[in-house]
């Protein structure tokens, strides 16, 4: 996982701009609260694989053991999942015409097609069969139509959100984007999410702090993080 962390510095930034608060979600209640789980795929974490993110594998433990908390206090756990049709309007046209051209992007869909082994689930997450499952086809899981997220939480009175995943800076910093411009109180985990270098991780873990969303660590969250 990144070894990388806010600094000092930002943090205190933060709190001069919080009223002295580092946090600005300093309970939460758990009926009310969901924890996200974005592309933990063999897309994204098997070695080798097109998409591979190697850091995303030292998050694993972390993952779990967060989805045993929150499951223990009656929190939805809900694995989202990047699945890309082949044609369509969810065919995501503009990014795999021009930000991953030709060869590569027919590769990388191809990988995400349902029911190839890229876009099957890393073996070492510890998912329950009455977990929910999220199919996404566009970076944020909030994209009206693409995702059915934003109805099973709101069915679930969900208002609060535990971000975890692949990669930091893209499909999760996008989600929590928008999650946040919903009303969710987003609360990213910074050592359950992963980039492709730590300079992405922790821009985008500077970006979340300032005006979407809480960031804290596994241990802190696990440790100081109230139910309400």
């Amino acid at each position: 996982m990144h070894k990388v962390t806010l600094s000092a510095e930002f943090r205190a930034t933060l709190r001069e701009r919080r009223n002295g608060r580092e946090h600005v979600f300093n309970t939460i209640d758990p009926m009310c609260t969901a924890l996200l789980v974005i592309d933990m795929q063999n897309a994204f974490v098997a070695p080798g694989a097109i998409l591979e993110v190697p850091l995303a594998r030292g998050i694993v433990n972390n993952i779990n053991r967060l989805a045993t908390h929150l499951r223990s206090g009656g929190s939805p756990v809900i694995w989202i999942r990047s699945t890309f049709a082949k044609t369509g309007p969810e065919s995501f046209s503009v990014y795999f015409d021009n930000f991953a051209p030709g060869d590569n992007g027919e590769d990388i869909r191809a990988n995400l097609y349902e029911g190839t082994e890229g876009h099957a689930f890393w073996h070492e997450l510890d998912r329950h069969d009455d977990d929910l499952v999220i199919d996404k086809s566009r970076f944020s899981a909030f994209v009206d139509g693409t995702s059915s997220l934003d109805k099973k939480l709101r069915d679930r009175n969900i208002k609060s959100l535990v971000v975890t995943g692949t990669l930091t800076n893209i499909c999760c910093e996008s989600t929590v984007r928008d999650a946040m411009m919903l009303d969710y109180q987003c609360i990213v985990i910074e050592d359950a999410n992963a980039a492709q270098t730590d300079y992405e991780h922790l821009a985008a873990l500077e970006n979340i702090a300032r005006v979407f969303g809480d960031v804290i660590t596994t241990d802190d969250f696990l440790k100081t993080l109230a139910y309400g």
